[in-house]
């Protein structure tokens, strides 16, 4: 037991043909095993890598008895390898084992363990994710999110910010999504909630007059998964008093320059600005990916006598594909109508060029066919997609035909990197129940020339709210913050908080701004989206080490999970309708 608990010599990534001869100690993983007869083959494997082993006469006996995951113990010397290995870094070497030990034995395991994730599918490797984390890719995923925030805490670090946690029992406040709550056995009744985000702390922080915050915060918010979101996320999170934006910005914009230098060792990044309503009115979408340009053409004039009533005064915008009318089928196209209806488009009219001709289902709908085509700069094989609606329906079903256009035909590099700052965003916007609420939180200032409209049209109201975009995906929301009490007031009310409700809801913040509050601005960047980017992957499931599924459950640990009638008596609380 002792030979076998003390520290081997080298991982099993580091080897190389300037080891040869070197009598080493490895410890690991059997990976694969291939016996030849007179010589048995193991790959031993650990975080760092792979090595051959090369068992022969006199560890054989021990080698026929090695399986798969068996952990393993190998003395031997490294020789040079006949026949080499290009793909893994020892793969010029091979060790001549001559003691082999097995440390633990293992059944076999329910899932293939192999970077082939696909060989098994995700909800059995997510049940078994501890053994599916022995995968490269997997565990290169969670060095990377350490290189990140490693990264992160350098460069603030560096700049006087002071790292400091926040509750994760708080109070229940209205911030976008539902709350988790925890009930309290000590006021039974009585129910804390998970943060959504720090906001409220983190502007406590700058009233208390430390200027300078940061944390990488555990954040929960119980709304519908995808595959960039999770109920529990890690939030890179900043905040900071006696600012103008301009320096938010730069500071910012050099915290992602190092980390891509640090990571990627790419230092060539560009930020450009642009309004909610610009980005909304060329791709339809406040994140829209910019590694390919696809910018809508507005051709509403085109139409605004035309016979067709659902074309007639209203906004119609047009997505031209250059050179590509061959490459989508009739159904291809059906199937982008059916995504714009999603979007509550009430269709999409689609043409294309051919011969110099408009040909398809929607060209009769043209009556100035010269000037369309003059208009869209169309070309022969070119194929154009509109839809015609009020502003925002137009828009919006367009950017997604847009994503889904671009992705057909492969317009995003996965090796290039495009980041924009979305500015501007409107300060209110409506429910689904038609009530008014705040587009981003109810602690955002608006751009004070804009406060002739907050009474009677308040969607004309923009507030001082910024987006960071990189490649379609929003890295993270911030804000210039109220700091005026007159103005956080005019806002609660002019969301229908009542006295009571801003009393109940916000009482310990709205009184904390009267005791001189400083001017403060700050923004929360998704960790695991940045780490999803970077690792080159589209499912964020991939780069968190225990992570839900889409019904938010774990399949590893199986929660949540139902407690006994004990617990919830001591809790005062009774469970009425079980789903």
């Amino acid at each position: 037991m002792d030979n076998l608990c003390k520290n081997r010599t080298h991982n099993n990534g580091e080897l190389t043909i300037n080891d040869v001869n070197k009598i080493v100690e490895l410890k690991g993983w059997c990976a694969k095993k291939r016996n030849l007869g007179s010589l048995i083959f193991i790959d031993i494997r650990d975080k760092y890598g792979i090595t051959q082993l090369r068992c022969d006469d006199n560890v054989k006996d021990v080698a026929t008895l090695i399986k798969n995951e068996y952990v393993i113990y190998a003395k031997g010397k490294v020789v040079e390898r006949e026949s080499k290995n290009k793909n893994i870094p020892t793969g010029d070497i091979e060790v001549v084992v001559s003691d082999l030990k097995i440390i633990n034995s293992a059944e076999q395991p329910p899932i293939y363990i192999s970077d082939d994730s696909e060989a098994t599918s995700e909800n059995v490797r997510l049940k078994y994710r501890y053994l599916d984390l022995r995968r490269k890719t997997l565990q290169d995923n969670l060095k990377l999110r350490h290189q990140i925030t490693r990264s992160v805490r350098e460069y603030l670090d560096s700049l006087d910010f002071t790292e400091v946690e926040t509750p994760i029992l708080g109070k229940s406040t209205p911030e976008g999504a539902r709350d988790y709550l925890v009930p309290s056995r000590i006021h039974n009744g009585s129910f804390y909630a998970l943060p959504q985000s720090p906001q409220i702390f983190k502007q406590l922080l700058m009233v208390a007059g430390l200027e300078r915050y940061y944390q990488i915060a555990r954040c929960f918010r119980d709304e519908d998964l995808r595959a960039d979101r999770q109920p529990e996320f890690t939030q890179i999170d900043i905040e900071m008093s006696f600012v103008d934006l301009d320096t938010l910005y730069t500071i910012l914009e050099n915290m992602f320059r190092k980390i891509f230098k640090d990571i990627k060792g790419i230092d060539n990044l560009s930020f450009p600005k642009y309004s909610w309503h610009y980005v909304m009115d060329n791709y339809g979408s406040d994140k829209p990916d910019l590694r390919y340009d696809l910018k809508f053409i507005d051709i509403s004039n085109l139409f605004i006598n035309s016979t067709y009533e659902f074309l007639n005064n209203k906004v119609v915008k047009a997505l031209v594909i250059k050179n590509s009318a061959n490459l989508f089928t009739r159904k291809e196209i059906d199937s982008l109508t059916d995504l714009a209806k999603l979007f509550k488009a009430k269709g999409l009219c689609w043409c294309k060029l051919n011969e110099n001709n408009l040909e398809g289902a929607s060209a009769k709908l043209i009556d100035n066919k010269e000037e369309f085509i003059k208009i869209l700069d169309l070309a022969n094989n070119d194929l154009v997609l509109f839809t015609a609606d009020n502003w925002l329906t137009a828009t919006t079903s367009l950017g997604q035909v847009r994503i889904a256009v671009a992705k057909k035909l492969n317009l995003a590099k996965k090796d290039e990197y495009k980041f924009l700052w979305v500015t501007e965003f409107p300060m209110y916007e409506y429910n689904d129940d038609g009530k008014l609420q705040a587009m981003h939180h109810p602690f955002t200032a608006y751009i004070e020339e804009d406060e002739k409209y907050i009474e009677n049209e308040p969607l004309k109201v923009r507030s001082n709210a910024y987006d960071l975009v990189l490649n379609g995906y929003e890295l993270g929301s911030g804000s210039v913050r109220i700091y005026n009490q007159d103005m956080q007031r005019k806002v609660f009310e002019r969301l229908g908080l009542s006295d009571d409700d801003i009393k109940n809801k916000f009482g310990f913040f709205v009184e904390a701004l009267k005791y001189g509050t400083p001017p403060h601005m700050g923004m929360g960047f998704g960790l695991e989206r940045i780490t999803m980017i970077l690792a080159n992957t589209t499912n964020i499931r991939d780069v968190v080490a225990f992570p839900k599924v889409q019904s938010a459950s774990d399949l590893m640990n199986e929660c949540p999970s139902e407690v006994d009638e004990e617990a919830l008596n001591l809790l005062g609380i009774k469970v009425i309708n079980k789903n």
